[in-house]
């Protein structure tokens, strides 16, 4: 149990430091949830959605998988989709995956582990629309670098195909769908140029960015 209580003295001392650094910060947390963002992020734990944009809490609302992959039947996604959308009201809907993904790689390569693979398919049905483009690529490291790539732009796609989006962009609000890439080697966010405010707009920077090279 030694580490679990190394967690919670971390707890406590950061709970302090941000009390003696802001009195009310606590107060004004417990308050009300007001973030700007949906992070819809893989579930790597090298890839902490608040800390690599220097976010706060009560900033990022966050909906994590592995992957980061957006399926029209995934009520848990989906759910989450909804309540920032309609509820929370955020205006910008940021899908963010990284190079490096270990599910990407499995989907690339067609390993086998066990119930995972089920929800993998999702990635490897990327990978076989985009296997012309794939396959004229020059390694296994390219490869994997644009499934990572490919994987988000499909799933901003995903999202801006909800019906979540389309009722929200049809009563005119202000929301925008985003497909971010993360690099673990250097810390640094990429934008792969798909944001779309309309279900119009996101099929034509989908069909754009399809057609890019890998940006790595």
């Amino acid at each position: 149990m030694a580490d679990l209580d190394d967690l919670l003295e971390n707890n406590r001392r950061w709970a302090e430091q941000m009390r003696a650094q802001d009195p009310q910060f606590f107060e004004r947390l417990a308050s009300i949830q007001m973030p700007h963002m949906l992070w819809i992020g893989c579930s790597d734990s090298r890839v902490p959605a608040n800390q690599i944009t220097g976010q706060q809490p009560g900033e990022v609302f966050v909906h994590r998988n592995v992957a980061n992959v957006v399926v029209h039947t995934d009520l848990n996604c989906l759910s989450v989709i909804q309540f920032a959308v309609d509820v929370l009201r955020v205006q910008h809907v940021i899908v963010c995956g990284h190079y490096g993904c270990g599910g990407v790689k499995v989907a690339l390569e067609g390993q086998r582990l066990g119930l995972i693979d089920n929800w993998l398919r999702h990635v490897e049905d990327v990978r076989d629309t985009h296997a012309a483009t794939l396959g004229g690529l020059k390694d296994d490291e390219a490869r994997w670098d644009r499934l990572c790539e490919l994987n988000v732009i499909e799933q901003v796609l995903h999202v801006s195909q909800t019906t979540v989006m389309r009722d929200a962009w049809a009563r005119g609000q202000e929301v925008a769908v985003h497909g971010w890439i993360y690099a673990l080697r250097d810390g640094r966010l990429r934008d792969l140029h798909v944001s779309a405010a309309s279900a119009g707009e996101a099929a034509r920077v989908y069909q754009a960015a399809v057609g890019l090279e890998a940006r790595v």
